[in-house]
């Protein structure tokens, strides 16, 4: 057991007060001495005359404020015993602050024109008042606020404050503000992007950077803004910089692997994008084997996109082009290029719903163009497609029976996948066509 032993305090002991820490003395002052007044302004004149008749009151126990500096103010105004005068009871008055009542909601006019409106019209108010009433001066003489034929604002305001309207011409007719769009010269006449893109020059995006750089000519002029119309016979030239841009442009052949999206990742999959990097590059990738080999450059991923899709269960050859021309060949509106598929299918395929899948199936009311469809081995089959809709082979099939186990992109146009490994990519050869 652990005794405590509790000693009492004699009522004699003395006891020990702490004042009030100055902020910003390192020291603590004296309490029993009284702080001399500190007075400016008005208050000092009118203290100097009642402290020859009579003594201000003190009281060393009167509470007293910290200043930010640190020293101490009375929060009780000091009043004299005989004098008339007295200090104000607003001390912001003494700190040198405005009076709103007094200085601001007098008309604006009403200022600007009173040629005895000056620093001094509300009496000596200290530094602060001095400071603000110099600026309002300022701004008097440099056509400020106080100005009567400065611009008033169009919006907000009362007329008490000396708020004047503003004039605005509100007449579409008039007021050049207001005047409508130019019409196109011939809106019948395709614009000069789309002209280029149906010659086959570049992709639309292409088209607006060269014609927006000054790569462009028409009948020998160059057009370097966006949105003008040409006449169909126009001979729309190209400059050489144009053309070693886009030779500039990268086209990557990847194999895509089960588990990987087309395009952004969605519902956590990681797009196929991701795998291009110079680890995945395909060892035997004849642009490595050149006399100056291309070597992979961060750049090449900027605006490189697929040129078609394969859902994330499906597998083969995925285009990724920064050409706007390829992009357009391959999944443009009017695209005709062959994609080819090696499908393994289970369940049974009668001889009238084979000729269904060649030609006869229609999707979401549309009726499919004529495929090319066959036996590869007995449970897959050979698809040749010139169309992409979405999931379109997964959903012939289940139109005639059959359940697809997988589906593989080997061929699109005329670039075969070959023996390209799954998961690896490789560049597009100088002598391949789609």
């Amino acid at each position: 057991m652990t005794t405590i032993k509790i000693t009492k305090k004699p009522n004699d002991a003395p006891t020990i007060s702490k004042g009030p820490v100055r902020r910003g003395a390192d020291i603590k002052r004296d309490r029993s001495v009284a702080l001399p007044k500190r007075v400016t302004g008005q208050n000092q004149q009118m203290d100097s005359q009642s402290s020859e008749n009579d003594e201000v009151k003190k009281d060393s126990s009167r509470q007293r404020n910290h200043r930010i500096d640190g020293s101490l103010r009375d929060t009780q105004p000091v009043k004299s015993k005989t004098s008339d005068s007295r200090a104000p009871a607003d001390r912001s008055i003494a700190r040198g602050e405005f009076k709103h009542d007094e200085y601001v909601r007098k008309p604006r006019e009403e200022v600007a024109n009173n040629p005895t409106h000056d620093a001094n019209a509300h009496g000596s108010l200290g530094n602060a008042s001095t400071n603000r009433n110099d600026h309002a001066a300022d701004t008097r003489n440099n056509g400020g606020r106080f100005k009567g034929e400065r611009d008033t604002p169009r919006r907000g305001g009362k007329a008490r404050d000396g708020f004047e309207q503003g004039s605005f011409n509100s007449n579409r007719a008039d007021n050049p503000m207001f005047t409508d769009k130019p019409a196109p010269s011939n809106p019948d006449l395709p614009r000069l992007s789309k002209r280029m893109t149906e010659l086959g020059l570049c992709s639309r995006r292409e088209a607006d950077d060269w014609i927006m750089n000054g790569w462009v000519k028409v009948d020998g002029k160059v057009l370097n803004i966006l949105g003008v119309r040409v006449p169909l016979s126009a001979q729309i030239e190209v400059s050489e910089k144009a053309k070693q841009y886009q030779a500039e442009s990268v086209t990557i052949i990847l194999h895509k692997p089960v588990g990987y999206v087309s395009g952004q990742a969605e519902d956590g999959y990681q797009p196929a994008i991701t795998l291009i990097h110079p680890d995945n590059q395909w060892p035997e990738d004849p642009e490595l084997h050149q006399a100056v080999p291309k070597e992979f450059q961060r750049g090449f991923l900027h605006g490189l996109a697929p040129a078609g899709r394969l859902d994330i269960d499906s597998t083969g050859l995925l285009v990724f082009t920064q050409d706007g021309r390829i992009a357009k060949h391959l999944i443009g509106e009017n695209s005709t290029v062959e994609k080819e598929y090696l499908v393994r299918v289970e369940g049974n395929l009668s001889d009238d719903d084979f000729d269904l899948l060649n030609f006869g199936l229609s999707l979401d009311g549309v009726k499919l163009k004529p495929a090319k469809v066959s036996w590869q081995n007995e449970d897959q089959l050979r698809f040749v497609l010139r169309e992409g809709r979405k999931r379109q082979i997964r959903r012939m099939c289940e139109l005639v029976g059959l359940h697809v186990v997988g589906l593989k992109r080997v061929r699109a146009g005329s670039v075969a996948l070959g023996k390209l490994p799954v998961g690896q990519w490789r560049y597009l050869r100088m002598d391949e066509r789609f």
